[in-house]
């Protein structure tokens, strides 16, 4: 698929946590590794403001970041934080919702740190279904239950996502713009009932804010056909645990390849005892008996092909820095077979 004139065909991106302290070493990783579509390294492990949920509250009407823990403080007056939100949402104003150097070291390192031509380059903000059901209010009651905050916070994000890609295309024209929503996989499950019509509108609120492609990741299964119906242009999973799971859903994946969709396939495992049994060749074999059993469901098997991105199968935070420059460079090496197999590196 190309879009504003480039083509993804298999290259390699990330999902963006690293195990770094240091953001000058978590860039030179990123850029060393992923070249065409590089990404700022959230680093959770310089300080608690990286932590994916801490990191875009900044502003969020209420918020209270501690030391270890984020909440929001429904005792507050917050009808001049919200009203000062919804002024900026409608008169799309960034400025309100700037990500502070504090709580993004790895994303204003790599701004200043980047170099060359990219193909694109790739930001993300976490969703508003994760960050709903992780941050409380003061009594422990998730943000999404309370119809005020849900909106509000879908809203921030949004603001958050078009702060950071206008930031992104300082370095590339071309921007990736993921949404990280690993609470999707708690979808249907005994402890989280929310309606798919919900998870949508809230979804659809943050994606609309976006101008370049736009993608959600969700590192577990869920519901894909939920996720499916949304605007997004790229569908980002775990396919080395999970790689049969949109095999259950034929017609709904066949209509998002049909469109254009690009699917973003995490076949390099974020483990290290994974890692330790896996190679290239493994990994590229387990890739196209996973691209075959979808193309086996009647999906074009030459737009799968084309159509794609190659990953890590989530975020390298928890690991050793070895151990995610060893994902990184798999990701690398995996993306270049790839390529050199099915559309000679083109």
């Amino acid at each position: 698929m190309s879009n504003n004139g480039f083509k993804l065909n298999g290259l390699a991106t990330a999902i963006g946590a690293m195990p770094h302290s240091n953001p000058h070493e978590a860039c030179s990783l990123l850029l060393t590794y992923l070249p065409e579509i590089p990404v700022w390294p959230q680093l959770p492990k310089r300080s608690f403001r990286e932590n994916m949920y801490a990191q875009f509250s900044e502003g969020l009407p209420g918020v209270v970041v501690e030391e270890e823990r984020i909440w929001i403080d429904r005792t507050q007056d917050l009808n001049k934080p919200l009203e000062q939100l919804y002024s900026a949402y409608l008169e799309g104003r960034t400025d309100h919702s700037a990500i502070g150097r504090d709580y993004a070291e790895g994303l204003y390192t790599f701004l200043e740190q980047q170099r060359g031509e990219h193909t694109t380059v790739k930001g993300h903000v976490t969703g508003p279904i994760s960050f709903g059901l992780t941050v409380t209010d003061q009594n422990r009651r998730p943000l999404l239950y309370d119809d005020v905050l849900a909106d509000a916070l879908a809203k921030h994000l949004r603001l958050k996502a078009m702060w950071q890609e206008n930031a992104l295309r300082n370095v590339s024209p071309n921007t990736i713009m993921f949404i990280d929503e690993p609470y999707l996989s708690s979808l249907g499950s005994a402890f989280v009932s929310l309606p798919g019509e919900q998870v949508v509108t809230l979804l659809e609120e943050v994606l609309g804010g976006i101008r370049g492609l736009k993608a959600i990741h969700c590192c577990g299964n869920t519901d894909w056909s939920v996720l499916l119906k949304t605007s997004i242009d790229i569908l980002s999973f775990d396919a080395y645990n999970y790689g049969e799971a949109l095999g259950l859903y034929p017609a709904e994946v066949n209509s998002f390849i049909a469109r254009g969709g690009i699917i973003a396939w995490g076949i390099v495992p974020n483990e290290e005892q994974a890692l330790l049994n896996e190679s290239e060749s493994t990994l590229m074999e387990r890739l196209e008996k996973t691209m075959g059993a979808l193309g086996s469901k009647g999906i074009d098997q030459d737009r799968l092909q084309s159509q794609c991105l190659i990953t890590p199968s989530c975020g390298l935070g928890t690991v050793t820095i070895e151990t995610a420059e060893k994902a990184l460079k798999m990701t690398r090496a995996v993306s270049g077979n790839y390529r050199e197999m099915y559309h000679n590196n083109n």
